[in-house]
């Protein structure tokens, strides 16, 4: 036992003396387009700390984001709240940390009949995405102005968002729910199209919070628990570029081009003055995170896991 312990002890002081420490690789999991745009400072510059070697990487679909969690290879990344409450319904260890992005979600049309919500009647209308937060959040402001979305109105889910987008502008659909940035693509391409009225005040007008969370930072509990200090690097790291990206939109737009999140240039920065990237801490978005889970309550139970997450799904930074 003394040889041993002798022999780590020399082991140590060579890996001391000669600075060949190897620092442990930390992977931020952020998603192409939209969601990963209030991040895209952290892919040119990502946060330092002593010991750990931080990377960033943007990947394709929520669907792999979800795998990854599971699999236990990410410990942070972004998913659409529904989708992290119910993985932490399923038993993952899993907290929000924060929420990044709110509602910038836009109904556009060509029609210039519709005024308003109750003009919709007899109207099909796209979306992409059923059982998602825009599919849920649109139907509850139906229902509310008196309008059955599954009589008054034909709801079409056939299309991804960037065709939507080309298809108002090609004229081949008149009416669509878009999120940014395909809400200015679709509007910068086409002269007639127009947001007769604005999706998040119908919401708050719905009985829903003033605004509602599409994007959170979710954290495996157990990384929380072991590496708080880095967490909170990370957690500032994430804030500052919200806040970067905010103020830069066109050196931001450079940037998501540049580091391939699937969005031009011009395009995103464009889109950024009419999204809503945010940093709100779980416990201060706590409100509006439960506001829409009630709606998923409302219309598909087990969107969330069938019930309200506890506490503990609420990350305390402090």
């Amino acid at each position: 036992m003394k040889r041993t312990r002798s022999a780590a002890l020399m082991l140590m002081a060579a890996i001391i003396v000669s600075g060949s420490v190897e620092a442990e690789n930390i992977t931020v999991y952020g998603l192409k387009g939209p969601s990963g745009l209030g991040m895209v400072r952290m892919f040119e510059t990502p946060p330092k700390m002593e010991g750990y070697d931080i990377k960033i990487e943007a990947l394709p679909s929520v669907d792999l984001m979800v795998a990854r969690f599971i699999s236990g290879d990410a410990k942070i990344g972004i998913l659409p709240p529904n989708v992290a409450a119910k993985l932490n319904a399923s038993g993952r260890p899993l907290a929000i940390a924060a929420v990044v992005g709110k509602g910038m979600l836009s109904f556009i049309t060509t029609d210039t009949s519709v005024r308003s919500l109750t003009d919709l009647r007899g109207k099909e209308i796209y979306l992409a995405g059923q059982g998602a937060t825009p599919d849920f959040v649109f139907r509850k402001i139906l229902i509310t102005s008196g309008i059955n979305p599954e009589k008054d109105v034909s709801l079409r889910y056939s299309m991804a968002y960037p065709e939507m987008a080309q298809s108002l502008i090609a004229g081949r659909i008149m009416h669509a729910v878009l999120p940014e940035p395909f809400a200015t693509m679709a509007l910068m391409g086409k002269s007639t199209l127009r947001v007769p009225f604005d999706l998040q005040k119908e919401w708050s007008f719905s009985g829903g919070s003033p605004d509602y969370p599409m994007t959170v930072l979710v954290v495996d509990t157990r990384f929380a628990a072991d590496k708080d200090a880095l967490l909170n690097v990370l957690l500032a790291s994430y804030q500052e570029s919200v806040i970067w990206t905010v103020t830069n939109p066109t050196l931001a737009g450079v940037l998501a081009e540049k580091h391939g999140l699937g969005l031009k240039a011009a395009i995103a920065a464009a889109s950024i003055p009419n999204s809503a990237y945010v940093f709100t801490l779980a416990n201060d978005a706590r409100g509006d995170l439960e506001a829409l889970f009630r709606v998923f309550l409302d219309y598909a139970p087990s969107s969330i896991g069938g019930k309200l997450p506890n506490d503990s799904f609420y990350y305390n930074s402090e």
